[in-house]
Protein backbone atom coordinates (compact mmCIF):
# COMPACT_ATOMS: atom_id res chain seq x y z
CA UNK A 1 0.00 0.00 0.00
CA UNK A 2 1.07 3.80 -0.35
CA UNK A 3 2.36 4.54 2.81
CA UNK A 4 1.64 8.60 2.42
CA UNK A 5 -1.56 10.63 2.41
CA UNK A 6 -2.30 12.85 -0.44
CA UNK A 7 -3.05 16.29 -0.23
CA UNK A 8 -4.00 17.89 -3.76
CA UNK A 9 -5.86 21.10 -4.21
CA UNK A 10 -7.46 19.90 -7.30
CA UNK A 11 -5.91 21.84 -9.92
CA UNK A 12 -2.68 19.95 -10.17
CA UNK A 13 -2.14 17.80 -13.66
CA UNK A 14 -0.87 14.55 -11.92
CA UNK A 15 -1.24 13.15 -8.61
CA UNK A 16 2.42 13.47 -7.86
CA UNK A 17 2.76 16.85 -8.55
CA UNK A 18 0.57 17.08 -4.90
CA UNK A 19 1.36 17.76 -1.70
CA UNK A 20 1.61 14.27 0.61
CA UNK A 21 1.99 14.14 4.32
CA UNK A 22 5.05 14.12 5.95
CA UNK A 23 3.83 10.63 8.55
CA UNK A 24 3.53 7.41 7.11
CA UNK A 25 1.12 4.31 7.35
CA UNK A 26 1.76 1.06 7.60
CA UNK A 27 -1.69 -0.74 7.42
CA UNK A 28 -4.93 -0.35 5.49
CA UNK A 29 -8.23 -2.02 6.43
CA UNK A 30 -9.72 -4.67 3.99
CA UNK A 31 -12.28 -3.46 1.46
CA UNK A 32 -10.35 0.11 1.54
CA UNK A 33 -8.41 0.17 -1.53
CA UNK A 34 -9.55 2.82 -3.49
CA UNK A 35 -11.73 2.14 -6.27
CA UNK A 36 -12.39 5.16 -8.90
CA UNK A 37 -14.26 5.29 -12.20
CA UNK A 38 -14.53 8.89 -14.11
CA UNK A 39 -16.54 10.14 -16.20
CA UNK A 40 -16.49 10.67 -20.30
CA UNK A 41 -14.65 14.07 -20.65
CA UNK A 42 -18.15 15.21 -22.91
CA UNK A 43 -20.26 18.00 -23.15
CA UNK A 44 -23.11 19.59 -25.33
CA UNK A 45 -22.71 23.52 -25.77
CA UNK A 46 -24.66 26.56 -27.70
CA UNK A 47 -28.19 24.92 -26.75
CA UNK A 48 -30.50 26.22 -24.38
CA UNK A 49 -29.50 23.96 -21.62
CA UNK A 50 -26.59 21.56 -20.61
CA UNK A 51 -28.61 18.89 -22.17
CA UNK A 52 -28.84 20.38 -25.59
CA UNK A 53 -26.23 21.50 -28.25
CA UNK A 54 -23.67 20.47 -30.31
CA UNK A 55 -21.48 17.16 -29.17
CA UNK A 56 -17.93 18.06 -27.78
CA UNK A 57 -15.70 15.63 -26.77
CA UNK A 58 -12.32 15.90 -24.86
CA UNK A 59 -9.24 14.50 -25.93
CA UNK A 60 -5.57 14.80 -25.81
CA UNK A 61 -6.43 17.84 -23.94
CA UNK A 62 -8.74 19.21 -26.61
CA UNK A 63 -12.06 20.05 -26.77
CA UNK A 64 -13.05 19.84 -30.06
CA UNK A 65 -16.86 18.83 -32.05
CA UNK A 66 -17.95 15.39 -32.84
CA UNK A 67 -18.19 15.04 -36.85
CA UNK A 68 -21.98 13.52 -37.54
CA UNK A 69 -21.57 10.45 -38.88
CA UNK A 70 -24.00 7.62 -38.52
CA UNK A 71 -25.28 8.47 -35.17
CA UNK A 72 -28.85 7.07 -33.92
CA UNK A 73 -31.04 8.21 -30.96
CA UNK A 74 -29.82 4.66 -29.41
CA UNK A 75 -26.28 5.99 -29.61
CA UNK A 76 -27.02 9.51 -28.14
CA UNK A 77 -29.19 7.84 -25.50
CA UNK A 78 -25.42 6.92 -24.15
CA UNK A 79 -23.79 10.40 -24.15
CA UNK A 80 -27.33 11.56 -22.63
CA UNK A 81 -26.80 8.90 -19.92
CA UNK A 82 -23.38 9.91 -18.93
CA UNK A 83 -24.41 13.85 -18.49
CA UNK A 84 -27.28 12.77 -16.28
CA UNK A 85 -30.04 13.93 -19.11
CA UNK A 86 -33.11 12.58 -19.51
CA UNK A 87 -34.08 10.35 -22.58
CA UNK A 88 -32.60 10.82 -26.26
CA UNK A 89 -34.88 13.11 -27.92
CA UNK A 90 -33.00 14.12 -31.19
CA UNK A 91 -29.88 13.86 -33.31
CA UNK A 92 -29.09 16.33 -36.52
CA UNK A 93 -26.57 17.29 -38.66
CA UNK A 94 -25.40 20.96 -38.51
CA UNK A 95 -23.10 21.98 -41.14
CA UNK A 96 -20.43 24.77 -40.03
CA UNK A 97 -18.29 26.19 -42.57
CA UNK A 98 -15.54 26.01 -43.58
CA UNK A 99 -13.96 22.23 -42.18
CA UNK A 100 -12.28 22.47 -39.16
CA UNK A 101 -10.41 20.21 -37.17
CA UNK A 102 -12.76 17.63 -35.41
CA UNK A 103 -13.29 14.24 -33.48
CA UNK A 104 -14.95 11.46 -35.50
CA UNK A 105 -16.58 8.99 -33.07
CA UNK A 106 -17.22 5.11 -34.26
CA UNK A 107 -20.60 4.56 -33.52
CA UNK A 108 -20.59 1.02 -34.13
CA UNK A 109 -17.36 0.98 -31.54
CA UNK A 110 -19.44 3.44 -29.03
CA UNK A 111 -22.62 1.01 -29.42
CA UNK A 112 -20.51 -2.38 -28.40
CA UNK A 113 -19.76 -1.16 -24.90
CA UNK A 114 -16.43 0.51 -25.15
CA UNK A 115 -16.09 4.21 -23.55
CA UNK A 116 -16.14 7.31 -26.05
CA UNK A 117 -12.79 8.24 -25.63
CA UNK A 118 -11.85 5.05 -26.98
CA UNK A 119 -13.98 5.32 -29.85
CA UNK A 120 -11.80 9.05 -31.17
CA UNK A 121 -10.35 9.39 -34.14
CA UNK A 122 -8.93 12.65 -35.63
CA UNK A 123 -11.22 14.31 -38.85
CA UNK A 124 -11.77 17.31 -40.71
CA UNK A 125 -15.45 18.48 -41.67
CA UNK A 126 -17.80 20.91 -42.09
CA UNK A 127 -20.40 18.22 -40.34
CA UNK A 128 -21.16 18.29 -37.04
CA UNK A 129 -23.57 16.91 -34.73
CA UNK A 130 -26.39 18.06 -32.51
CA UNK A 131 -27.97 16.37 -29.92
CA UNK A 132 -31.10 17.05 -27.31
CA UNK A 133 -31.52 15.23 -24.30
CA UNK A 134 -34.65 15.98 -22.21
CA UNK A 135 -33.27 17.16 -19.13
CA UNK A 136 -36.38 16.38 -16.32
CA UNK A 137 -37.89 13.58 -17.79
CA UNK A 138 -36.75 9.69 -18.89
CA UNK A 139 -37.94 6.55 -19.42
CA UNK A 140 -35.68 3.11 -18.52
CA UNK A 141 -35.42 -0.01 -18.04
CA UNK A 142 -37.97 -0.26 -21.02
CA UNK A 143 -37.38 -2.34 -24.25
CA UNK A 144 -36.64 0.93 -26.64
CA UNK A 145 -36.16 4.88 -26.04
CA UNK A 146 -39.98 5.14 -25.79
CA UNK A 147 -40.24 2.69 -22.57
CA UNK A 148 -39.79 2.14 -19.72
CA UNK A 149 -40.42 3.47 -16.36
CA UNK A 150 -40.84 6.84 -15.69
CA UNK A 151 -38.89 9.29 -13.89
CA UNK A 152 -38.54 13.01 -13.08
CA UNK A 153 -35.56 15.19 -12.06
CA UNK A 154 -36.68 16.39 -8.52
CA UNK A 155 -34.14 19.17 -8.35
CA UNK A 156 -32.63 20.69 -10.61
CA UNK A 157 -29.86 21.75 -8.24
CA UNK A 158 -28.77 18.19 -6.43
CA UNK A 159 -29.90 16.79 -10.31
CA UNK A 160 -31.39 13.57 -8.50
CA UNK A 161 -34.15 11.47 -10.18
CA UNK A 162 -37.50 10.33 -8.62
CA UNK A 163 -40.15 7.69 -10.09
CA UNK A 164 -43.64 8.80 -10.21
CA UNK A 165 -46.49 6.98 -8.56
CA UNK A 166 -49.84 5.61 -10.60
CA UNK A 167 -51.92 7.81 -8.28
CA UNK A 168 -50.10 10.99 -9.19
CA UNK A 169 -50.11 10.66 -13.29
CA UNK A 170 -53.26 10.35 -16.20
CA UNK A 171 -53.49 9.59 -19.68
CA UNK A 172 -53.01 13.34 -20.15
CA UNK A 173 -49.72 13.76 -18.32
CA UNK A 174 -48.92 10.40 -19.86
CA UNK A 175 -49.51 12.41 -23.37
CA UNK A 176 -47.45 15.13 -22.72
CA UNK A 177 -44.36 12.87 -21.67
CA UNK A 178 -44.66 10.97 -25.10
CA UNK A 179 -44.70 14.26 -26.84
CA UNK A 180 -41.64 16.09 -24.57
CA UNK A 181 -39.64 12.79 -25.60
CA UNK A 182 -40.29 13.20 -29.35
CA UNK A 183 -42.43 9.15 -29.01
CA UNK A 184 -46.03 8.50 -30.72
CA UNK A 185 -48.90 8.56 -28.36
CA UNK A 186 -49.18 6.83 -25.47
CA UNK A 187 -49.91 3.11 -26.00
CA UNK A 188 -49.53 1.77 -22.26
CA UNK A 189 -49.76 3.30 -19.04
CA UNK A 190 -49.37 0.75 -15.98
CA UNK A 191 -47.92 0.71 -12.60
CA UNK A 192 -44.94 -1.51 -12.08
CA UNK A 193 -44.37 -2.75 -15.77
CA UNK A 194 -41.03 -2.23 -16.08
CA UNK A 195 -39.82 -3.08 -12.58
CA UNK A 196 -39.94 -2.02 -8.79
CA UNK A 197 -37.94 0.59 -7.39
CA UNK A 198 -36.05 1.84 -4.25
CA UNK A 199 -35.64 5.19 -5.88
CA UNK A 200 -37.89 8.44 -3.96
CA UNK A 201 -40.96 9.03 -5.54
CA UNK A 202 -42.18 12.19 -6.92
CA UNK A 203 -43.84 14.03 -3.83
CA UNK A 204 -47.04 15.90 -6.01
CA UNK A 205 -49.56 14.94 -8.45
CA UNK A 206 -48.98 16.19 -11.46
CA UNK A 207 -52.35 18.35 -13.36
CA UNK A 208 -51.66 18.01 -17.27
CA UNK A 209 -54.07 19.54 -19.85
CA UNK A 210 -52.19 17.06 -22.29
CA UNK A 211 -51.22 20.04 -24.69
CA UNK A 212 -47.94 21.34 -22.45
CA UNK A 213 -44.86 20.89 -24.29
CA UNK A 214 -42.96 19.54 -21.06
CA UNK A 215 -44.20 17.97 -18.29
CA UNK A 216 -43.02 20.41 -15.37
CA UNK A 217 -44.72 22.46 -17.33
CA UNK A 218 -48.18 21.27 -16.34
CA UNK A 219 -49.50 22.29 -12.76
CA UNK A 220 -49.13 19.50 -10.22
CA UNK A 221 -51.38 19.44 -6.48
CA UNK A 222 -50.45 21.46 -3.37
CA UNK A 223 -50.46 18.27 -1.44
CA UNK A 224 -47.69 16.23 -0.98
CA UNK A 225 -47.63 12.41 -0.92
CA UNK A 226 -45.35 10.53 1.51
CA UNK A 227 -45.42 7.07 0.30
CA UNK A 228 -46.79 4.99 -2.55
CA UNK A 229 -47.60 1.30 -2.29
CA UNK A 230 -45.26 -1.41 -3.95
CA UNK A 231 -45.84 -2.00 -7.68
CA UNK A 232 -47.30 1.57 -8.32
CA UNK A 233 -44.25 3.16 -9.94
CA UNK A 234 -45.56 4.11 -13.15
CA UNK A 235 -44.48 2.30 -16.34
CA UNK A 236 -45.21 3.99 -19.63
CA UNK A 237 -45.05 2.86 -23.18
CA UNK A 238 -45.26 5.53 -25.77
CA UNK A 239 -46.21 4.16 -29.46
CA UNK A 240 -43.27 4.95 -32.42
CA UNK A 241 -43.89 7.75 -34.59
CA UNK A 242 -44.51 6.49 -37.50
CA UNK A 243 -47.10 6.78 -40.61
CA UNK A 244 -48.12 5.44 -44.24
CA UNK A 245 -49.42 8.48 -46.04
CA UNK A 246 -50.80 9.14 -49.76
CA UNK A 247 -52.02 5.61 -50.29
CA UNK A 248 -55.16 4.27 -50.42
CA UNK A 249 -55.66 3.15 -46.59
CA UNK A 250 -53.87 4.28 -43.91
CA UNK A 251 -52.06 1.14 -43.82
CA UNK A 252 -50.22 1.95 -47.56
CA UNK A 253 -48.44 4.41 -48.66
CA UNK A 254 -45.05 6.11 -48.24
CA UNK A 255 -43.42 5.60 -44.84
CA UNK A 256 -43.12 9.06 -42.86
CA UNK A 257 -41.37 9.30 -39.08
CA UNK A 258 -41.57 12.61 -36.95
CA UNK A 259 -38.42 13.58 -35.44
CA UNK A 260 -37.78 16.76 -33.70
CA UNK A 261 -41.30 17.60 -34.45
CA UNK A 262 -41.73 17.30 -37.92
CA UNK A 263 -42.92 14.18 -40.36
CA UNK A 264 -40.24 13.55 -42.73
CA UNK A 265 -40.17 10.74 -45.62
CA UNK A 266 -37.96 7.70 -44.98
CA UNK A 267 -35.02 6.90 -47.64
CA UNK A 268 -35.48 3.28 -49.55
CA UNK A 269 -32.27 1.39 -48.01
CA UNK A 270 -32.25 -2.61 -47.99
CA UNK A 271 -35.60 -2.61 -46.76
CA UNK A 272 -37.21 -6.40 -46.74
CA UNK A 273 -40.45 -7.75 -45.79
CA UNK A 274 -39.46 -8.53 -42.54
CA UNK A 275 -38.60 -4.85 -42.07
CA UNK A 276 -41.70 -3.91 -43.19
CA UNK A 277 -43.30 -6.43 -40.75
CA UNK A 278 -42.02 -4.05 -37.98
CA UNK A 279 -44.17 -1.20 -39.09
CA UNK A 280 -47.33 -2.32 -40.30
CA UNK A 281 -47.70 -4.22 -36.88
CA UNK A 282 -46.76 -1.49 -35.32
CA UNK A 283 -49.54 0.71 -36.74
CA UNK A 284 -51.93 -2.42 -36.19
CA UNK A 285 -52.48 -3.10 -40.16
CA UNK A 286 -51.34 -6.60 -40.90
CA UNK A 287 -48.65 -8.29 -42.06
CA UNK A 288 -46.38 -6.65 -44.61
CA UNK A 289 -47.43 -7.18 -48.35
CA UNK A 290 -45.02 -5.21 -50.46
CA UNK A 291 -41.81 -2.96 -50.25
CA UNK A 292 -41.27 -0.65 -53.20
CA UNK A 293 -38.72 2.00 -53.84
CA UNK A 294 -40.03 5.44 -54.89
CA UNK A 295 -37.86 8.58 -56.71
CA UNK A 296 -39.06 11.85 -55.44
CA UNK A 297 -37.26 15.37 -55.87
CA UNK A 298 -36.42 17.38 -52.96
CA UNK A 299 -33.43 19.14 -51.42
CA UNK A 300 -34.55 18.04 -48.09
CA UNK A 301 -32.55 15.45 -46.06
CA UNK A 302 -34.54 12.32 -45.25
CA UNK A 303 -34.48 10.11 -42.70
CA UNK A 304 -32.84 6.56 -43.19
CA UNK A 305 -33.76 3.67 -40.95
CA UNK A 306 -31.15 0.79 -40.64
CA UNK A 307 -33.31 -2.84 -41.63
CA UNK A 308 -30.32 -4.96 -39.67
CA UNK A 309 -31.43 -2.81 -36.59
CA UNK A 310 -34.60 -2.74 -36.82
CA UNK A 311 -34.44 -6.42 -37.32
CA UNK A 312 -32.42 -6.85 -34.28
CA UNK A 313 -35.16 -5.65 -31.58
CA UNK A 314 -34.65 -2.13 -31.79
CA UNK A 315 -37.78 0.10 -31.70
CA UNK A 316 -37.89 1.66 -35.34
CA UNK A 317 -37.09 5.17 -33.57
CA UNK A 318 -33.91 4.06 -32.40
CA UNK A 319 -32.37 3.21 -35.98
CA UNK A 320 -33.04 6.44 -37.56
CA UNK A 321 -29.89 8.49 -39.35
CA UNK A 322 -30.05 11.31 -41.64
CA UNK A 323 -29.60 10.81 -45.38
CA UNK A 324 -29.79 12.23 -48.61
CA UNK A 325 -31.67 10.23 -51.29
CA UNK A 326 -33.99 10.97 -54.00
CA UNK A 327 -35.29 7.57 -53.46
CA UNK A 328 -38.28 7.06 -50.65
CA UNK A 329 -39.81 4.24 -49.12
CA UNK A 330 -43.17 3.06 -49.90
CA UNK A 331 -44.97 0.32 -47.83
CA UNK A 332 -48.00 -1.69 -48.09
CA UNK A 333 -49.47 -3.58 -45.07
CA UNK A 334 -52.50 -6.10 -45.62
CA UNK A 335 -54.94 -4.02 -43.51
CA UNK A 336 -56.43 -3.61 -39.92
CA UNK A 337 -56.34 -7.03 -38.51
CA UNK A 338 -59.65 -8.46 -37.86
CA UNK A 339 -60.43 -8.72 -34.03
CA UNK A 340 -63.57 -11.70 -33.43
CA UNK A 341 -65.25 -11.63 -29.93
CA UNK A 342 -66.39 -14.71 -28.75
CA UNK A 343 -69.72 -15.97 -26.97
CA UNK A 344 -70.86 -18.70 -25.39
CA UNK A 345 -73.86 -20.14 -27.10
Amino acid sequence: MWTKRFQCGGRESALLDCRSSSSTRNTCSPGKAVGLTCSEPVRLVGGDSRCAGTLEVKHQGQWRPVRHSDWSLKTTAVVCRELDCGSAVSVRESIRPPASPVWKIRSSCFQSGYALRDCVSPDVSIYLLDLTCSDSVRLVNGTSLCSGRLEVKSDQSDQSWSSVCEADFDQQDAEVVCRELGCGAPSVLQGALYGEVEAPMWTKEFQCGGHESALLDCRSSGSTRNTCSPGKAVGLTCSEPVRLVGGDSRCAGTLELKHQGEWRTVSYSDWSLKTAAVVCRELDCGSAVSVRERRESSDRSVLRIRSNCVQSGSAVRDCVTFDYSSKVLDLTCSGQMEKFQFTSP
